[in-house]
């Protein structure tokens, strides 16, 4: 067992430490099964980071299953995106993947010992009268009229299942377990139904597919995992999970543990939910920045290291909470903070014009990649007489608090030189439209020689080398901490969670590489988008440089 001191530790480790000190393991298996019926999300992550983790630190193995029962909802596409996410988080899979219909015939084999042995019927119960025999939470279920059918019969109806004999809906095979159970996934719940559909891995080999709870416990035991790590949803399956696996004939007994799942503030984490913000086109896909997939992350400049922090920080527990948003942007703004090299871009320009900086001349101007790190190195800067600045970084009056530039004031511009502000040109309607100033062309590097200080420090870029760009400033997806909670979840999006600005960037950034994260000096953390091309640069913003949603809350 490769164990350290620092190790995170939690109610499954222990459990863990206990059974390999016990002799019961000797080896830690674990799996990761999700379900191909859409892209995995920050909730994902978590279990991701759990399984996969655990398997790490314990010297064992962990597989990357594809719970591949529901033909209707899946598609290879995401078999694809499931695998790149899994990988792109840093973790690797132990073996080949692994798919639940990898077994098909095993698992069609342990039903039809369980209908020899009288544990499992085929019932032709409509799908109403179905419901209306299981009773409620409180009030015990009925016996179905096919629950006593003999056992020829059954294999019988079974094989006629099997051969596409029986429609969708017509029939069930159940298994034969307790009506009057407090627990209602032990009233006789389905094992196997029948569907008509091409399966993305079996084709059309199949029309009957076995259910999800009697797929996974005895997939586990075929694969031999040692802890079935899965969400609080699944605590009362554990009693089905157990019954299946005492009623066949299997070597090896796995056991299920459940821990809380994430639940993220400002986002939905319901893979249904999802799918309608995709299908509504209330989104532009499952990789759009402000989804909370991983996909999405990524495409907003979340890096692996980041997320896999934010689920060492929430930790694992059996106790369900909501997690602040504030936390997984404290993730990757620390991150970004430290290895981002940095930038200047204009969100919001207004020109600025030098006056007695020379006409037709530009000097190159030298700047740090990144203010504490040397050996990120540097970059060139060309400096004019025309530049831009951030409208908001220009008043005509301000009290003493304002830093920046003001008319009849002086500031400097980040790298270059020390300006003041002489006068305004405005619109029709009273808008500043360009400021004309002065320059000090002794302070380029140092500080004004008779001694003036020069408190404010604003951002500029060249309005001839600049470049044109699109930037996309993304935000929390609901208005409302907890969206899930809502009537209509739909109806607490937030109208202002997309941006998009027109901006000026310098020239540096023609070279930016997709996925690039990068700090626009005073402005935040951005990543240059997939949809950019050499004509149309789009940046899409990771976080702002500070969490804006915390300070709003206190006001």
């Amino acid at each position: 067992m490769a164990e350290t001191d620092s190790r995170p530790t939690n109610f499954i480790r222990q459990i863990i430490d206990n059974d390999l000190k016990s002799g019961l393991h000797s080896v830690v298996q674990t799996r990761f099964p999700p379900e191909p019926n859409g892209y995995l999300h920050i909730g994902h992550a978590k279990s991701i980071c759990l399984n996969f983790g655990i398997a790490q630190d314990y010297a064992g193995y962990c597989n990357l299953r594809f719970d591949d029962t529901n033909p209707e909802k899946e598609d290879i596409d995401y078999v694809n995106a499931i695998q790149q996410d899994v990988s792109w988080l840093g973790f690797k899979w132990h073996g080949k993947v692994r798919y639940s219909s990898d077994y098909f015939e095993q698992l069609y084999g342990f039903a039809l010992e369980l209908i020899n042995k009288g544990l499992a019927y085929v019932d032709f119960s409509t799908p109403e009268e179905v419901r209306q025999l299981r009773g409620t939470l409180k009030a015990p279920g009925q016996n179905s009229a096919y629950r006593d059918t003999s056992v020829a019969d059954n294999l019988a109806h079974f094989e006629k299942m099997k051969q596409g004999e029986y429609q969708e809906g017509q029939c069930l095979l159940r298994a034969k377990i307790d009506m009057a159970s407090p627990f209602m996934c032990m009233r006789d719940p389905a094992l196997y139904r029948v569907k008509f559909a091409h399966h993305h891995q079996t084709g059309d080999a199949w029309c009957i597919y076995p259910m999800y709870d009697f797929t996974h416990c005895i997939s586990d035991a075929i694969e031999g995992i040692t802890h079935s790590l899965c969400t609080l949803e699944f605590q009362d399956n554990r009693r089905l999970y157990d019954w299946v696996l005492s009623n066949i004939t299997i070597d090896t007994v796995p056991h299920q543990y459940e821990f809380s799942r994430l639940n993220l503030e400002y986002t939905v984490l319901s893979k249904r939910k999802l799918i309608q913000l995709v299908e509504e086109k209330h989104v532009a896909g499952w990789d759009d920045p402000r989804m909370p997939t991983i996909a999405g992350l990524r495409r907003r400049g979340f890096t692996p290291n980041a997320i896999v922090e934010f689920c060492k920080r929430i930790g694992v527990t059996k106790m369900d909470n909501l997690v602040e948003m504030s936390m997984l942007d404290a993730c990757i703004r620390e991150e970004l903070n430290e290895r981002a090299p940095r930038a200047m871009a204009v969100l919001d320009p207004v020109k600025l014009v030098i006056e007695n900086y020379p006409n037709d001349t530009s000097e190159t101007l030298v700047a740090q990649n990144h203010p504490n790190d040397e050996s990120m190195g540097t970059r060139q800067l060309p400096f004019t007489r025309e530049i831009y600045i951030e409208a908001e970084d220009f008043r005509e009056e301000a009290n003493k608090k304002f830093k920046r530039l003001v008319l009849g004031k002086e500031v400097r511009l980040r790298n270059a030189y020390v300006i003041k502000a002489e006068r305004v040109e405005k619109d029709e309607q009273g808008n500043v439209i360009c400021i004309y100033c002065t320059y000090d062309e002794q302070t380029l590097g140092k500080d004004p020689a008779d001694g003036r200080k020069v408190k404010g420090v604003i951002h500029w870029v060249s309005a001839t080398h600049g470049l044109k760009a699109q930037v996309n400033l993304y935000d929390r997806l609901f208005s409302v901490p907890n969206p899930a909670g809502e009537d209509d979840f739909l109806a607490a999006l937030n109208p202002e969670s997309l941006l998009v600005k027109q901006a000026i960037v310098e020239p540096s950034l023609q070279n930016a590489e997709v996925g690039h994260s990068l700090q626009f000096e005073r402005m935040g953390y951005f990543t240059l988008d997939k949809s950019s091309t050499t004509d149309q640069l789009v940046f899409n913003r990771t976080v702002g440089l500070r969490d804006s949603w915390a300070k709003a809350d206190q006001e």
